[in-house]
C-alpha cells in the first residue's frame, strides 16, 4: 500500500480551555495547512478568552516521556515550541531537539498573555536564549518581546525605534533567522520584518484589521511550521503563513465575552455563514 500520510508537526505547548491558544490552536493549524497534529503537553493553564488565570507546569520527566515516546515511533518534519512552563522544562526540550538537528524549529517565545500575564520570568528567557534560540530555524517574537530578549529592561528611546538593532542582537543569539511581527507598534499599516544573515532578508506589510485577537501569534508560527512540513523554504513558508493568519483574523469570531478567535478554517465554511470581524495579524495574545 502507498503511504499517502501527510506530514506530522510537533509542538510543545501548554494547553488553552477557551482553544483559542496555545496546543489547540496549533492542532487547528497543523490540520487546516494540511499536516498531522502531534502535541506534548508543557503546561495546562485556566483561561479564557479574556486572560490567563493560571499556569501549571508538567514535570519535566512527563514533558521528556511524552516527547521521546511519540518521537521513536512517528517522523516528524518540523518542531513548534510555545510556552514551556519551566526552566526545567526548557532544558529537557533542548535536549530533545538537540538529537534532531535536522528538523525545522520554529520558537514562539511567549512572555505573556494578551492581558498581560507573566507566563516566562528572567530565568526561563535565559534559558531560551542559552539552550533553545541556538537551535532555531526560526524565532517569531512581537516587537514588544523582541526588545526584552534583545535589551531586557535596559533600553532608550534610540533603542526602542531601532528594531533593525533589535534584531541583530537576536540573530546573535544563534537562530537561524528572526521574524519581528508588528502589531504592536503604532503604525497605520502591520510590518512583519524577517531578518537573517546578519541582515533584513523582507518586511511584510499587511492592513491594519481593528481589533484584537486571542492566539494569532500561535497560528502564525504553526503555520510556518506547517508549511515548511510541506516543503516550502522558510522564505516562502512565512509568506504563505502570514497570508493564512491574516485570513483567519479577518474572518474570526467571538465565542465569548473577551477578544476574538482566529478562524482557523475559515476556507471551509460557507461565504455568508463566515462571521467576520478585524484584528490585527499575528497579535501576540496567548
Amino acid at each position: 500500500m502507498v503511504n499517502l500520510a501527510p506530514p506530522s508537526v510537533l509542538t510543545f505547548a501548554g494547553t488553552d480551555p477557551s482553544g483559542g491558544a496555545g496546543l489547540q490552536a496549533d492542532i487547528l493549524t497543523f490540520a487546516s495547512i494540511g499536516c498531522h497534529p502531534l502535541s506534548v503537553v508543557t503546561a495546562i493553564t485556566a483561561q479564557d478568552t479574556v486572560g490567563v488565570d493560571g499556569v501549571l507546569a508538567m514535570d519535566a520527566d512527563w514533558v521528556n516521556d511524552q516527547a521521546r515516546a511519540i518521537l521513536e515511533d512517528v517522523q516528524v518534519s518540523a518542531f513548534k515550541l510555545g510556552l514551556l512552563g519551566s526552566v526545567e522544562n526548557i532544558a529537557v526540550i533542548a535536549e530533545i531537539m538537540a538529537d534532531y538537528p535536522d528538523i525545522p524549529l520554529l520558537i514562539d517565545p511567549i512572555l505573556t498573555s494578551g492581558r498581560g500575564d507573566d507566563l516566562s520570568n528572567d530565568e526561563m528567557m535565559e534559558a531560551m536564549i542559552e539552550l533553545l534560540f541556538p537551535q532555531a530555524t526560526l524565532i517569531t517574537p512581537n516587537s514588544l518581546e523582541a526588545r526584552r530578549f534583545a535589551f531586557g529592561d535596559d533600553t532608550d528611546e534610540v533603542t526602542l525605534n531601532n528594531l533593525d538593532e533589535v534584531a541583530a542582537r537576536l540573530l546573535a543569539m544563534g537562530s537561524e533567522y528572526v521574524l519581528i511581527t508588528g502589531t504592536h507598534e503604532r503604525t497605520t499599516e502591520v510590518t512583519n520584518t524577517l531578518y537573517g544573515d546578519k541582515k533584513l532578508i523582507k518586511a511584510y506589510k499587511w492592513e491594519r484589521l481593528p481589533g484584537s485577537y486571542h492566539g494569532s501569534g500561535c497560528t502564525l508560527t504553526s503555520a510556518i511550521a506547517a508549511c515548511m512540513a510541506h516543503g516550502l523554504s522558510l522564505e516562502d513558508a512565512v509568506l504563505e503563513a502570514q497570508e493564512y493568519t491574516w485570513q483567519t483574523l479577518k474572518n474570526g469570531f467571538r465565542p465569548g465575552m473577551g477578544q476574538y478567535i482566529p478562524d482557523r478554517l475559515f476556507w471551509a465554511r460557507d461565504e455568508e455563514d463566515t462571521p467576520v470581524s478585524g484584528g490585527d495579524v499575528s497579535v501576540k495574545t496567548h
